[in-house]
């Protein structure tokens, strides 16, 4: 058994992309869906959170000894869930499948809840490609992630329609929710007045080409905690880490501009200092990372649990490992825990940035720039 195990993770270590193409990558050709009705998304059935939510909503799920906040923040969160769907028998998820959809549920509490704060949430289920999509240079991979954002943008815009005209709109996803938002900033929110109203947008979990990307979102990147109107991004490694695949998935799709982007420096914004510097921040300037148990139905916020500074390649690095669970990547990749290894941070940064947002509204003469409201350090 000892040296099976030794084997494992040894294959893993050095063939962890071979192995994964072949766990995840379905071996059919792409049969695209019939299309979703025009209206689809007014059913509330593909949401998991629609708007001021109720206690059984996955996104106003809070840790023990996290009590509601007294008043919520007049924002709307729009939110994003990453990858819950890893068969290989499907290119993009089915809306009734039932374990994609439970797991999505998961993801929302852990990764939404920092944002519960919000007077709403809104969280769509999509017909979200399959890990395997992320893994190969099929053109079906790509067919499969059009059609995904395709869901994720009917749904964004039947989320505009019911959206408050006098409120900010954050934007939160991670890896493939985060994949699929910066494409929807390039398509409705740079170079359009909807830029002035976005207070933030965390796209956490996959890489923003500094080059290739950012100019493309129409917001520029955060400088500086409480300033509004800024795109915040982050990939986290416990050391040693090996970032190699992470790098390759980088390189394997173009960038917003249509052009290559592999090489390219990428976004990294250190979440318990707000900007995207390299000044590291030590453990004692963690609020909270957000440590699930077992069952991944319960959780508790631990203080001071993991340093955090922006590597000059890119990445956030968190120091030794920290014991989160079993979903580590391979080469101590925290891909799962982005979020919430620094939740209570991330909450905090949330009120503030929403708080300087309405401290300096948008004037009228300000249209379609959203960087133009003072902000102090």
């Amino acid at each position: 058994m000892v040296v099976l195990v030794i084997g494992g993770l040894l294959g893993m270590r050095y063939w962890a992309q071979e192995l994964s193409q072949i766990a995840f990558v379905p071996p059919m050709s792409f049969t695209p869906p019939p299309p979703l009705a025009h209206d689809a998304y007014d059913n509330p059935a593909l949401w998991i959170a629609r708007g001021a939510g109720d206690g059984d909503d996955p996104a106003r799920w809070l840790p023990s000894g996290v009590a509601p906040v007294a008043q919520r923040l007049p924002v709307q969160v729009f939110f994003v869930h990453p990858t819950s769907y890893f068969d290989k028998l499907r290119w993009n998820a089915p809306t009734d499948d039932l374990l994609a959809k439970a797991r999505a549920d998961i993801f929302t509490r852990g990764l939404a809840s920092p944002f519960s704060a919000a007077n709403e949430i809104w969280a769509p289920r999509y017909r979200q490609a399959t890990l395997g999509a992320f893994l190969t240079d099929k053109p079906e991979g790509k067919l499969a992630l059009d059609l995904a954002y395709g869901d994720v943008l009917a749904a964004f815009d039947n989320f505009l329609a019911h959206s408050k005209a006098d409120e900010p709109i954050v934007l939160v996803g991670h890896s493939q929710g985060a994949f699929h938002l910066m494409r929807l900033m390039r398509d409705r929110v740079a170079g359009k007045p909807l830029a002035s109203r976005i207070a933030a947008a965390y796209i956490v979990g996959w890489p923003v080409s500094l080059a290739h990307d950012l100019p493309m979102m129409g917001l520029p990147a955060c400088e500086a905690p409480g300033q509004p109107g800024c795109v915040l991004s982050w990939q986290s490694f416990a050391e040693p880490a090996d970032t190699s695949m992470t790098r390759a998935a980088y390189a394997r799709f173009p960038g917003l501009d249509g052009h290559a982007r592999g090489g390219s420096a990428f976004l990294c914004t250190n979440p318990l200092t707000g900007h995207s510097g390299l000044e590291p921040a030590p453990a004692s300037a963690n609020l909270g990372t957000l440590v699930p148990d077992t069952t991944l139905t319960g959780a508790r916020v631990v203080p001071g649990l993991v340093p955090a500074r922006c590597g000059t390649d890119g990445f956030l690095m968190i120091g030794p490992a920290p014991q989160m669970g079993p979903f580590v990547a391979p080469g101590n990749n925290y891909h799962v825990y982005d979020i919430p290894l620094f939740w209570a941070n991330i909450r905090a940064d949330f009120a503030a940035r929403v708080n300087a947002w309405h401290s300096h509204p948008p004037s009228p003469d300000s249209k379609h720039k959203s960087w133009w409201r003072p902000w102090s350090h």
